[in-house]
C-alpha cells in the first residue's frame, strides 16, 4: 500500500509543478497586458498634450493656429505674453517683449527684446510681458533647445557606454573604475543641467523642494494615498512575517519534541524532508498573508480614472494628484474665467456727466464724443493681421502694452485725430481735483461695490501744428518709452461698468464644495468690492458667518514682520478665515499656498489645490499639492506647472476630479477589505492547520491559484467603479485616518470568524 501510494504520488507529481507554471504564467501574461494598455493610455494621453500645444503663425496673409511641430523655417509667428517659444527666431516686430531666458542661461532678470535691438529669440524661452512678430530660423534639433536636447542624448549615450567601462574596470584596475566614476559624475551633471531645458524646471528650484518637503522614493512627497499603502503593506508584511515564523517554529518544535523526545527515535537524514516541508508551510502562510494584488488594484484604478476624467474636462498630466485630489481641504481658485465666464460686458457707463444703466444710443450722445468713442473702442479692441504703414515703411502703430503694474492700455496712433474726456453736453473741462474724488465717490464706487469692474477711456493728442488746451505741441518724434510723460495730462472720454457674469453652475458646486469639508477660497486681481459681490453670487460668503477678505496690501502687512519677511506664526492668524483675497499678485497667491501647507496649527496638514493661468501663477501651481491650469485661457508656463488641465476652465470639473479622486480611495478600500478578509481566513486556516494536523490545509498551489483569481477579477471589478455624488456627502478622510477603518474592520473580521468556523467544522469534523 505504502509503495502504491508512493508511486501514485510520483505520478501525480506533475501536476502541481504544471500548475504552479500556468498561475505564474497567467499573472505575468496579465501584468504584462496591464502594463502595455497604461504605457498605451499614457502615450496617448502625452500626445494629446503635446497635440494642444498650438502657435499661431501668418501664412497667406491668414492668421492660423497649428501645432507647433509643423511649424517651419520661414514662417512667421505671433508670440505674446505666456508662450514658451518653440523655434528660434528674428524679430519683425516688438511690443515692450521681454522674455524669460533663465532656461538656458540661468539667468532670472528678463532680457528686453526688440527688432532694433537684439532681435534673437531663442526656443525654451518664456515671453514674459508684450507681443510682437518672429521669423523662424530654427526649428526642431536645429533650433537651441533641440541642440541642447541633441546634446542630452549624447551625454546619455556616453553615459550608458562610461557605465559599462566601469563595470569591467572594477573587475581589473580599481583606480581606473574610480577614474571612470568621475567622469560618470560629470556627464551625469551635465545631463541634469541639460534637463533643465526639457523639464523648465531649474535645479535650484529642485534643491529647495527636495529639503522644504518630505521626500519618497522618487525625490517627492508621496501621496496620502501612496503614504497609507506603504504603512499598511509595511504593517501586513510584518505581521505575515511573524505568523509564517512562528508557523515554522512550531511545527519544528513539536516535531523534534514528538520524534526525537516522545518516541526516542534517533536522527536520521530522511527527517530533512520534514524540515523543508515545514518551510515550505510556511512559506505559503507568508504568501498567503500578503495581498499581492493590491498593486494591481491600484493601477487599475488610477488608469482607469485618468482615462474618465479626460471625459470630465481634467486632463491628468501628473497621475498621482487624480488621488490627492480626493484629499483637498481647500481650494484656492482664480475668478476670472473660472468662477466667471470671462466675457465682460458693459453694463453702465458714466458719459458726459450722465449716468447710463443701458448702452447708450449714439444719437443721445454730442456727435463729437461719439465719434471719439468710436474711434477708441475700434483702436483699442480692433485687430487686423495686415501689415499697415506706419512712419516708415512697414512700420506698425507702437503699443504699450497691458500690464498688472500699469493698469492701463496704450495705443499710439499717428493720424490728424486722438481721444480724451468730456464734460456735460460734451464740453471740454478742467478735470480738477475735486471731480476726481466726485467720480470716484458717485461713479466708481458704487459700480464696484456691484460687482463692476471699471475701466476708464482716455486719450492725449501729439500735433505738430497749434495745440488746443487739452492737446500737446511737438516739433519732433515723441519719446514713447517715457511712460510717465505719455499717460499724463490725459483727456477721459468716458467711464464704463463692466461685468464678468457668475457661471450658472458654480453656486451650486461651491456648495458641494463646501459639504463636502472643503474650503474654497478666492484670489484675484479685482478690487476689493467687485471681489467681495462676485464671492457672495458664488456662495464663498455667505451673510453673518466672520469670514475675511482682505485686499493684497493688507495681507501683506499683516503677515511680515517689520524687516518685512513672512511669519508663519502671523499668517496662521490670517489664513483660516480669510475667504477672498483682493487686488493680490501672483506672490501672494504663491505666499497664502504655501503658508497654508506649511501651517502646523491642525493635525492634518492642508491639502491644497490652487488653479492659475498666467505664467506668474507657476510657482503657485508648483507649490500646490495639486495645480489646475486653464487649458483655454492658461499659457505655455501655467500648464506645464501645473498636475491637472482644465480643458474647459470651468469650477465644476474640479468638482469632478474630486469625486474622482474619492472614487479611487475608495475602490482600493473596497478592494483591501475584500483580499484582506480572504487573506485573515487563508492565514489562520493554514497556521491553526499546520499545528493541529501537523500541516497545512491549504496548498501552496490552492493558494495560488485563489490570489490569481482573487486578485484578477476583483481588481477589475472593484477598481473600475465609476464615482457617485454620495462621495461629496462626507469630509475628506486626511493623512492620519487609517486606510482600514472600523468599519472595514468590522466587516473583515464579521465575515472572516463565519467562514473560519465553517472551514474548522469542516476540517476537524468532517470526513476525508
Amino acid at each position: 500500500m505504502v509503495g502504491h501510494h508512493d508511486e501514485s504520488e510520483e505520478e501525480a507529481g506533475w501536476i502541481e509543478g504544471v500548475a504552479i507554471l500556468i498561475s505564474v504564467a497567467v499573472v505575468v501574461f496579465v501584468t504584462a497586458f496591464n502594463d502595455y494598455t497604461k504605457e498605451k493610455q499614457f502615450r496617448g494621453l502625452q500626445n494629446r498634450i503635446e497635440g494642444e500645444h498650438k502657435f499661431t503663425v501668418i501664412r497667406g496673409g491668414e492668421v492660423q493656429q497649428i501645432g507647433v511641430g509643423d511649424i517651419v523655417v520661414g514662417d512667421i509667428c505671433q508670440i505674446k505674453y505666456g508662450d514658451l517659444l518653440p523655434t528660434d527666431g528674428i524679430l519683425i516686430q516688438s511690443n515692450d517683449l521681454k522674455i524669460d531666458e533663465s532656461s538656458l542661461t540661468g539667468e532670472s532678470d528678463h532680457v528686453r527684446k526688440g527688432a532694433d535691438s537684439d532681435p534673437m529669440v531663442l526656443s525654451g524661452t518664456h515671453v514674459m510681458e508684450g507681443s510682437g512678430r518672429m521669423l523662424v530660423t530654427a526649428v526642431g534639433v536645429n533650433s537651441q533647445a533641440g541642440i541642447i536636447f541633441t546634446l542630452l542624448g549624447a551625454a546619455a549615450d556616453e553615459e550608458q557606454e562610461e557605465a559599462k567601462k566601469r563595470k569591467k574596470d572594477k573587475q581589473g584596475d580599481g583606480e581606473a573604475a574610480a577614474v571612470t566614476g568621475n567622469s560618470h559624475h560629470v556627464t551625469a551633471n551635465s545631463a541634469n543641467a541639460d534637463g533643465d531645458v526639457r523639464n523648465n524646471k531649474h535645479s535650484k528650484d529642485e534643491d529647495e523642494e527636495e529639503v522644504s518637503r518630505p521626500t519618497g522614493g522618487g525625490g517627492q512627497e508621496k501621496s496620502v494615498l501612496q503614504a497609507k499603502l506603504t504603512k499598511l503593506a509595511i504593517q501586513i508584511g510584518y505581521a505575515g512575517s511573524f505568523i509564517a515564523v512562528l508557523t515554522v517554529v512550531i511545527l519544528i518544535v513539536r516535531f523534534c519534541v514528538q520524534t526525537f523526545v516522545v518516541e526516542g527515535k534517533p536522527w536520521s537524514p530522511f527527517y530533512a524532508n520534514h524540515f523543508v516541508k515545514f518551510f515550505i508551510i510556511g512559506v505559503t502562510v507568508l504568501v498567503v498573508a500578503v495581498p499581492e494584488g493590491l498593486p494591481l488594484a491600484v493601477t487599475l484604478s488610477l488608469a482607469y480614472s485618468v482615462k474618465k476624467m479626460m471625459k470630465d474636462n481634467n486632463l491628468v498630466r501628473h497621475l498621482d494628484a487624480c488621488e490627492t485630489m480626493g484629499n483637498a481641504t481647500a481650494i484656492c481658485s482664480d475668478k476670472t474665467g473660472t468662477l466667471t465666464t470671462n466675457r465682460m460686458t458693459v453694463v453702465q457707463s458714466y458719459i458726459c456727466s450722465e449716468d447710463h444703466k443701458t448702452t447708450p444710443k449714439y444719437e443721445s450722445l454730442p456727435h463729437h464724443v461719439a465719434e471719439l468713442l468710436l474711434y477708441s473702442i475700434s483702436v483699442n479692441s480692433a485687430y487686423t493681421s495686415r501689415v499697415l504703414p506706419g512712419e516708415n515703411p512697414g512700420d506698425l502703430p507702437n503699443q504699450v502694452g497691458w500690464e498688472q503694474n500699469r493698469v492701463f492700455l496704450i495705443r499710439i496712433c499717428f493720424g490728424p485725430r486722438c481721444s480724451f474726456i468730456y464734460g456735460k453736453d460734451g464740453k471740454l473741462e478742467s478735470f480738477s481735483r475735486s471731480m476726481q474724488d466726485r467720480l470716484v465717490r458717485e461713479v466708481i464706487e458704487p459700480m464696484a461695490c456691484n460687482g463692476l469692474r471699471t475701466i476708464s477711456v482716455a486719450y492725449r493728442d501729439f500735433v505738430r501744428g497749434k495745440a488746443d488746451i487739452n492737446q500737446v505741441h511737438i516739433e519732433n518724434e515723441p519719446n514713447w518709452e517715457d511712460e510717465d510723460n505719455i499717460i499724463s495730462n490725459l483727456t477721459c472720454l468716458c467711464v464704463l461698468g463692466i461685468e464678468d457674469p457668475v457661471r450658472p453652475e458654480v453656486p451650486d458646486a461651491i456648495h458641494r464644495c463646501q459639504r463636502a469639508g472643503i474650503t474654497v477660497r478666492m484670489v484675484t486681481g479685482d478690487n476689493i468690492n467687485t471681489a467681495r459681490s462676485i464671492a457672495s453670487k458664488c456662495g464663498i460668503l455667505k451673510p453673518g458667518d466672520n469670514s475675511l477678505i482682505l485686499e493684497g496690501k493688507e495681507f501683506n502687512r499683516r503677515i511680515r514682520d517689520a524687516s518685512g519677511k513672512v511669519q508663519q506664526h502671523l499668517l496662521d492668524k490670517v489664513w483660516v478665515t480669510l475667504r477672498v483675497l483682493a487686488r493680490s499678485s501672483p506672490t501672494d497667491k504663491y505666499t497664502l499656498v504655501k503658508g497654508i501647507i506649511e501651517s502646523k496649527i491642525n493635525a492634518n496638514r492642508e491639502v491644497v489645490a490652487v488653479t492659475g493661468d498666467g505664467t506668474n501663477d507657476g510657482p503657485a501651481l508648483k507649490m500646490a499639492d495639486v495645480g489646475f491650469a486653464m487649458g483655454i485661457a492658461g499659457t505655455d508656463v501655467a500648464k506645464e506647472a501645473s498636475d491637472i488641465i482644465l480643458t474647459d476652465d470651468n469650477f465644476t470639473s474640479i468638482v469632478k476630479a474630486v469625486m474622482w479622486g474619492r472614487n479611487v480611495y475608495d475602490s482600493i478600500a473596497k478592494f483591501l477589505q475584500f483580499q484582506l478578509t480572504v487573506n485573515v481566513v487563508a492565514v489562520i486556516v493554514a497556521f491553526v492547520g499546520a499545528c493541529a494536523i501537523n500541516d497545512s490545509p491549504l496548498k501552496a498551489v490552492q493558494m495560488l491559484w485563489v490570489n490569481l483569481i482573487m486578485d484578477t477579477l476583483a481588481s477589475l471589478a472593484l477598481a473600475t467603479e465609476a464615482p457617485t455624488p454620495d462621495l461629496l456627502h462626507r469630509k475628506p478622510y486626511g493623512r492620519t485616518k487609517p486606510l482600514i477603518s472600523r468599519t472595514m474592520m468590522k466587516n473583515i473580521l464579521g465575515q472572516a470568524v463565519y467562514m473560519i468556523l465553517v472551514i474548522f467544522v469542516l476540517l476537524f469534523y468532517g470526513k476525508y
